[in-house]
């Protein structure tokens, strides 16, 4: 009986993690599109960044340097929000969970 309790929570488990699987091998043309100008904005503003690093800044006045670190700022901010991140749905953190629970 416990086997059998087991064996059919498995299974629902499984049945509702396949629409997930199904829903995330769909690829979006327009995805693709946005990725690459964001690798191209991304690109640019490291670019920035190299040259900001490679300046000569014993010569800059104490208002210039701090102009540079209000840039240098901006970008890394503009720069997390174009690397984006891994989210997860509230249902994939619930089958985290139960598949943890299952295993220890």
């Amino acid at each position: 009986m416990k086997k059998l309790k087991s064996y059919i929570l498995i299974t629902m488990v499984l049945v509702m993690v396949m629409p997930f699987t199904l829903k995330a091998e769909v690829a979006e043309p327009e995805k693709a599109v946005t990725e690459k100008v964001a690798s191209t904005a991304a690109s640019t503003l490291i670019n920035r960044l190299e040259e900001i690093k490679a300046m000569d800044k014993s010569n800059m006045s104490s208002v210039e340097k701090k102009a540079l670190r209000k840039e240098v700022r901006s970008i890394k901010k503009s720069l997390k929000e174009v690397g984006g991140g891994v989210y997860l749905s509230v249902g994939a953190i619930i089958i985290i969970v139960l598949l943890l629970i299952l295993l220890l």
